[in-house]
């Protein structure tokens, strides 16, 4: 079953992808809940997109600019593939490219679909602490529900899609969404995120973020932990964030 879109600017009680039962709570610390950002967070898929961006665009007559790659990585499709059509000039629509590239890329994770160093580790020792978990991505239903097949669905209470909000990230909106769908607080949550994009929707969500860097350096800053790898985030961890130790 697939969660209702709010009206912009509202907040359900719960939204997402109801593929668990009652919430728990996380016991024991003043974190209420974690959440954690897909692509290149969890599955190691940033390079996908890409691949598949340049596939798309080469079957329609152009080449992109490797350094365009910054530009697109981590921010909501219609973004990303509107700046393409625009610096490329392709001829093909907003709604055309975003099929193709969803098509290749469902074609592309179901070849392969390796998770980043310490995922695996971090959702089960989430699981087996019965820490509220919300997947949080810009990617759509249909593509997060392919991945939740390989990571597990039992390792989430809710899941939230790009294409399931007013707007995605670098705005707060798929983070208020959660932490309501949740029933939390915020600023008691920590959120897991790769890009520059995801950790702006996070902060400007008002959660704690880990930040593990994918594609281009992020900086630390104010509530902000920047990390090499999942495998340095443990529970542990995440509750010293919030705590603030």
């Amino acid at each position: 079953m697939t969660a209702t879109v709010p009206a912009p600017g509202t907040l359900p009680p719960a939204l997402g992808s109801a593929r668990a039962g009652k919430t728990p709570t996380a016991e024991g610390s003043a974190l209420q809940a974690v959440f954690l950002d897909m692509d290149g967070t969890l599955v190691d898929t940033e390079g996908f997109w890409w691949e598949v961006e340049v596939e798309v665009f080469a079957s329609l007559g152009h080449t992109l600019d490797e350094a365009w790659r910054h530009v697109v990585v981590g921010g909501p499709m219609t973004r990303s593939a509107g700046f393409l059509i625009e610096a490329t000039g392709a001829a093909i629509t907003l709604a055309e490219l975003t099929v193709l590239l969803n098509e290749g890329f469902e074609e592309r994770i179901g070849r392969d679909l390796p998770l980043m160093p310490g995922a695996e580790r971090l959702l089960a020792e989430l699981s087996r602490h019965r820490v509220p978990t919300a997947l949080v991505s810009a990617s759509h239903r249909r593509i997060i529900d392919r991945v939740l097949d390989v990571l597990g669905p039992h390792h989430f209470h809710l899941s939230i899609a790009g294409d399931e909000v007013p707007r995605t990230k670098p705005h707060p909106d798929p983070y208020l969404h959660a932490a309501a769908g949740l029933g939390v607080d915020p600023a008691r949550c920590a959120v897991v995120e790769d890009t520059a994009t995801g950790v702006a929707a996070a902060e400007a969500a008002g959660c704690h973020v880990v930040a593990v860097p994918s594609v281009a350096p992020i900086a630390p800053a104010a509530r902000r932990t920047v990390v090499n790898s999942l495998e340095e985030v443990d529970l542990p961890f995440l509750r010293g964030l919030v705590i603030g130790r």
